[in-house]
């Protein structure tokens, strides 16, 4: 996709790499930007800060995202890109339902609201684009959270469907899948053992995510690696199982 003269949604919009993502896209030529955030503050601090018209937003409320939909495309013109980013840290770890409920609205529902009200309006003008931000531990894991691993595998598994569903009727869909980016909500996260393979900036996140938009890719990394590690563990499931084994015992030998 060509970025220049584009409309887009982000939501998570309001810091981290969301915002990145935002001021990457005015900084490519985007016409506007809609930048979502349940924290109305932020976001509208973010936006007067880069040019970007705040919209805040809770993305579990399917009605909001037609909301901020709406808002975009009576502000700024057709949303020809939605960038479903808004994520949720899994610190402190929780194992309670109340937490599992709440990450599986955040990094999969919200996904799936943005899908039901972009995906048909963008079809019906002739195409459009879809990005979901999961995590490299959508592909591999979070030793530390189950509850991240699992919806953030959800996600990646959703993605894959609507590509399959929507790009026949011209709307392309990528999922991302970062490593370790320097954000608030990585900020003093146990490493999980990606630390190892290099802590990248929102900044450079976002130019590598639009480089895979602009590659019409489906799936993107920030970190190379990650595609590597996920052949390994395709290859050989219980190689790759004794291994993050080893390796969470050897980060966290306290437990065990």
């Amino acid at each position: 996709m060509d970025l220049e003269g584009k409309v887009a949604v982000v939501t998570g919009a309001g810091g981290g790499i969301g915002f990145a993502l935002s001021k990457a896209l005015i900084k490519a030529g985007a016409k506007g930007v809609a930048m979502a955030d349940l924290q109305a503050e932020m976001v509208q601090k973010s936006a007067l800060e880069i040019g970007g018209l705040a919209v805040p937003t809770d993305v579990t409320k399917e009605p909001a995202i037609h909301t901020l939909l709406d808002t975009a495309e009576m502000e700024l013109g057709p949303v020809d890109l939605f960038i479903s980013n808004a994520g949720i840290s899994p610190k402190p770890i929780r194992d309670d339902n109340e937490h599992w409920q709440q990450q599986w609205s955040v990094h999969v529902m919200a996904h799936l609201y943005a899908a039901r009200a972009a995906a048909p309006r963008m079809a019906a003008r002739g195409g459009g684009k879809l990005v979901n931000v999961a995590s490299a531990a959508g592909i591999l894991m979070q030793m530390n959270s189950a509850v991240y691993t699992a919806t953030k595998h959800a996600a990646v598994g959703l993605a894959e469907w609507l590509a399959v569903e929507w790009g026949p009727k011209n709307v392309g869909v990528s999922v991302v899948c970062p490593l370790r980016v320097e954000t608030q909500m990585t900020a003093n996260t146990p490493d999980s053992g990606t630390v190892r393979d290099g802590v990248m900036s929102a900044d450079e996140a976002a130019a590598t995510i639009l480089e895979g938009i602009a590659d019409d890719r489906f799936m993107i990394y920030t970190h190379p690696l990650a595609g590597g590690y996920w052949a390994k563990k395709a290859s050989d499931p219980d190689r790759w199982i004794q291994g993050m084994t080893k390796l969470k015992q050897k980060l966290n030998p306290d437990e065990g």
